[in-house]
């Protein structure tokens, strides 16, 4: 038996090539698979539940089928963080916290998204710890509909234009703060997304870092066994 993790799918209706990956590989073969874990950014960006575009409902229903077989967990992303019970439950995820420990095959793991890993992006992790305030989150899901989509879009332009400035350092995770969230969970492995550049890292006193790749040109998968752990790439 294994287990799959996944993250940074970014799936939006522009590109159907990637949704139809998605929905190929939830109807594949899953009899050895014993849990799906999506550690965030499964949507591009995600303005909140009662206003989720009409594609993602075809996407719920396809993770639908999965997780009445086996359990699917959901970690949010900084695209997809407002995803909520709402869709929670017409996909029939599990969501978990933001930093999520496990014994997988008797290896403690730490699993998490990765963006609070990237310490360095100091106007981000300002960012992140304001719009992670309950009153924030509280204030933004009583505005009107055409209010929250605005403020959606304005945040995600100014995140693709700050980007581009940033440089390759600033934007990966930081080494000290993977030790010290090792250190802190006292596990002996890391599973991530967020950055983008897919590898398995061996660390000092055989730790180990993982982080999952993207879906932008090919869908990406890490497979975790009793034995092994691997990277693997589904082409479109």
């Amino acid at each position: 038996m294994k287990t799959i993790f996944m993250g940074d799918l970014h799936l939006s209706a522009d590109r159907p090539d990637i949704s139809q990956a998605f929905i190929d590989y939830l109807n594949s073969d899953l009899s050895d698979v014993e849990a799906l874990y999506i550690i965030g950014d499964l949507f591009e960006v995600w303005t909140s539940d009662d206003i989720a575009e009409p594609f993602t409902d075809v996407i719920a229903s396809h993770i639908k089928q999965v997780s009445a077989r086996i359990p699917v967990y959901f970690i949010h992303g900084n695209r997809d963080f407002m995803i909520g019970k709402l869709f929670a439950a017409k996909s029939g995820m599990v969501l978990l916290p933001e930093i999520k420990v496990l014994d997988l095959y008797g290896v403690k793991t730490v699993v998490l998204h990765g963006d609070s890993l990237c310490t360095l992006d100091k106007a981000y992790q300002r960012f992140r710890s304001f719009r992670n305030s309950f009153l924030v989150k509280w204030t933004y899901c009583h505005l009107p509909k055409s209010t929250r989509q605005k403020i959606a879009a304005d945040i995600r332009s100014k995140s693709q234009s700050s980007n581009q400035d940033k440089s390759y350092v600033i934007m990966d995770v930081e080494q000290s703060a993977v030790d010290e969230l090792l250190a802190k969970t006292q596990t002996q492995r890391m599973i991530h997304g967020h950055t983008h550049r897919p590898a398995i890292h061996e660390l000092a006193d055989n730790k180990q870092r993982i982080v999952v790749g993207d879906w932008y040109e090919q869908g990406s998968i890490l497979i975790v066994d009793q034995h092994s752990t691997k990277l693997e790439k589904l082409p479109f």
